[in-house]
């Protein structure tokens, strides 16, 4: 069996660390890997797959002197911006995980569950897609064969560790401050984020969206194959530590029931249902977390429209929302021979 050398660039970060987690899990085919940050990392050694290895500093030069075949990104958009293409000239296929690329006509922007089709028609780059974005696809794919999407309607409730390590701080420092009854001054958050909900994801554009708002928007139309659907989304950070947890509600083109609803997702590779309210039983991020499925339950017809339902979609967003799919994409393309 061919092997492969695979890069992980950011592998310090969040979801660097979830990445040698995941493919620690995975166990491809890989001859080599090397693990990429920036020069205050280089040099630290990272205990990955039962061996030690030195984080090498990400340069032009350290990138050229090593074969790469797939390279895993996430390491922020401008770092992607400049050494993705450096890595694509080298011979590599880059998974990036940033907004770099997402929207470039030019660049597949893949859920591995929904559309790994368009992996075939990359040019050394793929776009991983959003976390908040990852997750609905999954969940409205099979909903949008079978019925045809003609609008979406996104809240979001997400949780502070897709704001990184200082997210995370600034809700495990706030909640303790506030039972202390002390004072704390948030690092990321522009205000608390303990026992609190922030409606502001992102910068806002001009429009009063937010980015966080306009990607999952973009996006979908993107994944989905289909500008014609309208979406509009208001996103928000919870005071959860994983897991992002969201209301989509759905009209069709064609007429839908709840039975059919239901088979639609049961057919769905990567779906867990869960909608048993009659026991309590729905989707939660405590029960998200750590698992790469997408759980779907609180499944409802809107009779407010003529052909609608609403759906509670949850996920680990670190996970699934990053990592997972990033290197399923990396499986896929070996899986298929596209590397």
């Amino acid at each position: 069996m061919k092997k492969y050398n695979v890069a992980v660039v950011g592998a310090t970060g969040m979801v660097g660390n979830k990445f040698l987690e995941v493919l620690t899990e995975k166990q491809l085919p890989v001859e080599n890997y090397y693990l990429f940050a920036s020069a205050k990392s280089a040099g630290k050694v990272i205990d990955f797959m039962g061996k030690p290895h030195t984080v090498i500093e990400l340069t032009e030069e350290n990138v050229k002197a090593h074969k790469v075949d797939i390279a895993l990104f996430s390491a922020g958009g401008s770092t992607s911006a400049k050494f993705a293409p450096v890595f694509a000239d080298c011979g590599a296929v880059v998974i990036d995980n940033s907004s770099q690329w997402r929207m470039d006509p030019t660049v597949p922007l893949v859920v591995p569950e929904v559309n790994p089709q368009d992996i075939d028609w990359n040019h050394g780059i793929i776009a991983n897609p959003n976390c908040s974005t990852i997750q609905a696809m999954v969940a409205l794919k099979p909903l949008h064969d079978k019925y045809g999407i003609k609008r979406v309607v996104y809240s979001t409730y997400q949780a502070v560790s897709g704001a990184g390590v200082a997210g995370y701080n600034d809700l495990l420092e706030g909640l303790k401050a506030f039972v202390n009854n002390q004072e704390y001054a948030t690092k990321k958050f522009p205000y608390h984020i303990a026992n609190n909900c922030l409606p502001h994801i992102d910068v806002f554009l001009d429009n009063g969206y937010t980015k966080e708002e306009e990607k999952m928007m973009k996006e979908t139309k993107k994944i989905l194959g289909d500008q014609s659907i309208k979406v509009t989304a208001t996103t928000v950070r919870v005071p959860v530590l994983n897991s992002h947890s969201e209301s989509i509600n759905l009209e069709f083109n064609k007429p839908c029931t709840k039975e059919g609803i239901i088979e639609a997702l049961k057919g769905q590779k990567g779906i867990v249902i869960v909608d048993d309210v009659a026991n309590n039983k729905y989707p939660m991020p405590i029960d998200a977390t750590g698992h790469d499925e997408v759980y779907v339950g609180r499944i409802r017809i809107d009779d407010t429209v003529e052909s609608g339902c609403n759906l509670w979609v949850v996920s680990d967003n670190i996970r699934k929302g990053a990592a997972s799919n990033a290197v399923q994409i990396a499986e896929y393309m070996i899986a298929n021979g596209k590397i």
